[in-house]
């Protein structure tokens, strides 16, 4: 028992871990650390879930979901600053567990950060499979319904915004306007192959090199900030303040449908938008600096999109009755929704949105390797997963690896069942990095830290309640497949983990 909660010394931790095939190479700088924050942050959470959170959630209140999950990151955020600038090696919160709780610990948020990361980019890739599909639709180009959805999933065809899928609340508010579902022409997915594509192509991107993929993403940023804008300048004079009323739809007589309760599921639930400023910390072996860079990249990327996300989220509630934003691309929803007047910008804003969440998917994708990476040098996974390419100098067998399991996910699952998914394993990391950040401050206070959390033990703890808060409001099925997903790499760890340890060895 005691093996289990060993720590990793810092001093073990900060070692370069092996030369030549086991090296990465250190060329991120602070814009670059920046930009993947926000190329990781803005993405699905913008483009697709705001407007599914607003209409099975909170409604208009949607904007106060986005500032509770702010608070929540911010004050996470800084104990990543802290960690990151600390513990410059790849494996984020897993290797910062390490350190500070012990190996089994360690093993849990790293598989934890499976369901952040690998599943993180499934849900995205569903999402750019959205706006793709409506894309392709104005150039003329069809995609049949059946390859754009989950496996097994009904989809119905909606007079306004096409083919969607048939949920609960879809059926509900037809039939509140005398639609029966049954009228309407319906299909079968057999899987979301746009979703498919994207997971491979971008796998492929990260298996030529961080170099590459780091510039291809400062690309992307840059484009999906101009479209976010464009949408919140040139949207504003289409907003309707009857849309906004009520602000808080009353409770429908379920725990987290609409009112104060729907607010915080919603928080728990959007909580995934923010995804992707602790996947900098991910990188923290290819950071140039990341003593002083990777506070900067965290902090920074993670202040830009909370303003955003807040602007954007009162804009689209504004623009469209809420009610009617249950699909897959909202934000091109919201723009049709304006009239001839925003006709022009309709391509823009689904170009830009396909190309932010190409970007998400990349971040993300990068993030899972590194932490396999880590735990493969720790002799908790095969040592297969700890190979650096040779001529690429990139993990480039766990990227393949991440890229074939997060495909076949995204063409079989549905958003919403890997969005809360994704959201409760981040949110149970974040209690982890916040716990951690306050057990090493009393065990080590001798440590060196570039970067301080301020105000400890108040900020850690809040950070860690927040988190936990928002656990707390999702729904139940989703715990429920926590729990077996933890048993099963629990399973994994007392089977194969422990025995190949090399801090017992």
């Amino acid at each position: 028992m005691k093996n289990l909660f060993k720590t990793k010394s810092l001093e073990a931790l900060l070692k370069q871990p092996g030369e030549g095939t086991h090296a990465l190479k250190r060329i991120l700088g602070p814009v670059n650390l920046t930009t993947l924050g926000i190329g990781g942050i803005i993405g699905a959470g913008i483009f697709v879930l705001t407007g599914q959170a607003a209409a099975q959630y909170a409604g208009p209140a949607i904007v106060l979901s986005f500032i509770i999950s702010g608070f929540a990151c911010a004050f996470a955020g800084l104990c990543y600053a802290e960690f990151a600038s600390m513990i410059p090696i790849a494996g984020s919160a897993y290797t910062y567990a390490y350190a500070t709780l012990g190996e089994l610990f360690a093993w849990i948020i790293g598989w934890d950060l499976v369901l952040e990361y690998l599943f993180g980019a499934s849900t995205v890739a569903v999402g750019w499979s959205g706006y793709v599909v409506s894309f392709l639709k104005d150039m003329g180009v069809v995609i049949p319904p059946e390859l754009t959805a989950a496996t097994g999933k009904t989809l119905i065809q909606l007079p306004q915004t096409g083919w969607t899928m048939l949920t609960g609340a879809i059926a509900s508010q037809l039939q509140a306007t005398g639609v029966d579902p049954a009228t309407l022409p319906q299909v079968t997915a057999y899987a979301n192959v746009p979703a498919m594509f994207i997971v491979a192509a971008v796998t492929v991107l990260l298996v030529v090199g961080i170099k590459e993929s780091a510039n291809f993403n400062n690309v992307i940023v840059i484009l999906k900030i101009c479209v976010i804008l464009m949408f919140v300048i040139f949207g504003f004079k289409y907003i309707q303040s009857d849309n906004w009323t009520p602000f808080i739809p009353a409770n429908t007589g379920e725990f987290g449908q609409f009112g104060w309760s729907g607010i915080w599921r919603g928080a728990g639930v959007i909580f995934f938008a923010y995804i992707g400023f602790d996947a900098v910390s991910t990188a923290a072996q290819e950071a140039k600096n990341p003593q002083r860079d990777m506070p900067i990249g965290i902090l920074v990327s993670l202040g830009v999109c909370t303003v955003l996300y807040i602007i954007v989220a009162l804009v689209l509630t504004g623009v469209v009755k809420y009610t009617n934003l249950m699909v897959p691309d909202p934000i091109a929803v919201a723009v049709n929704a304006a009239g001839d007047g925003l006709y022009w910008l309709r391509p823009i804003i689904k170009v830009g949105a396909i190309a932010g969440l190409s970007s998400v998917v990349l971040v993300l994708l990068l993030g899972q390797p590194r932490i396999f990476f880590s735990m493969a040098n720790d002799g908790l996974l095969p040592a297969a997963f700890a190979k650096v390419h040779p001529r690429f100098q990139t993990p480039y067998i766990p990227t393949i690896i991440t890229g074939v399991i997060a495909m076949i996910i995204a063409g079989m699952l549905p958003i919403n069942i890997l969005g809360e998914l994704v959201s409760i394993g981040t949110l149970l990391a974040f209690v982890i990095v916040c716990v951690g950040v306050l057990v090493l401050r009393y065990k080590r206070p001798d440590i060196k830290r570039a970067f301080k959390t301020p105000l400890v033990p108040y900020v850690p703890v809040l950070g860690a309640l927040a988190a936990l808060s928002q656990m707390a409001g999702l729904p139940l099925d989703t715990w429920i497949r926590l729990i077996v997903w933890m048993v099963l790499g629990l399973a994994i760890y007392f089977l194969y983990g422990r025995y190949h340890s090399k801090l017992r060895k």
